[in-house]
């Protein structure tokens, strides 16, 4: 049992004549939380977006990632454009994150709290959205680059000794589509562990609000 709780239970044993000092002092534990939520969920963000950069400061890392995959299939250019809107829409969700911080941690009114935790979790419902949609978008447009490709085998540099070079090329396309579905579901558990716990304690303190404000 934590310290809302005990408090929610000495708020309701408490004489009738003192119950507004009591609702404050849960109002202000409901905030707190509610904002110290929303700044993890800011920092998380900043977290997700910069991984990949320091990442890449590591030789091994970028090693692996000088070969031209994109490049070889004739796709570079769409990659880079998706991989500009990725960022764009990013910078964008991380403001937004920024600014419900911001706006939950000035409020003093209980009806205002309520709205800008539903929104916060609506705003990190879109992002996750957002950021699925675009690895199955990237994923796809490798799949498309490599099913238009005439002789994959040979742009990818395989040996197709004994080996249908047609049949290669759709087990490679299937790789790929397996490859993509499992990072997906893998990214997409990654993301229900991070931001569903911070968006289901922020539905608790919604409801603890409503049920409040009845």
């Amino acid at each position: 049992m934590d310290e809302l709780d005990l408090l929610k239970k000495d708020w309701q044993k408490k004489e009738v004549n003192l119950p507004r000092l009591s609702y404050d002092e849960i109002y202000n534990m409901i905030w707190k939380k509610s904002s110290s939520v929303v700044r993890w969920i800011f920092y998380i963000s900043i977290i997700e977006f910069l991984l990949p950069h320091l990442l890449y400061l590591l030789p091994s890392f970028r090693d692996e990632m000088n070969y031209d995959f994109a490049r070889q299939l004739g796709i570079n250019n769409w990659i880079i454009a998706l991989t500009i809107v990725q960022y764009v829409v990013a910078i964008y969700f991380i403001f937004q994150f920024y600014k419900r911080y911001r706006e939950i941690s000035v409020l003093d009114d209980a009806k205002k709290l309520m709205k800008q935790i539903f929104r916060t979790r609506q705003t990190v419902k879109h992002y996750v959205i957002f950021c699925l949609g675009m690895v199955l978008l990237i994923f796809g447009v490798f799949i498309i680059g490599m099913a238009l490709d005439e002789n994959l085998a040979a742009t990818l540099n395989l040996t197709t000794e004994n080996v249908d070079p047609v049949q290669l090329k759709w087990i490679l396309i299937g790789v790929m589509t397996l490859a993509g579905i499992l990072f997906t579901a893998v990214l997409a558990g990654i993301y229900f562990l991070l931001y569903g716990l911070l968006t289901r304690k922020l539905y608790r303190n919604y409801k603890e609000l409503k049920r409040m404000e009845a």
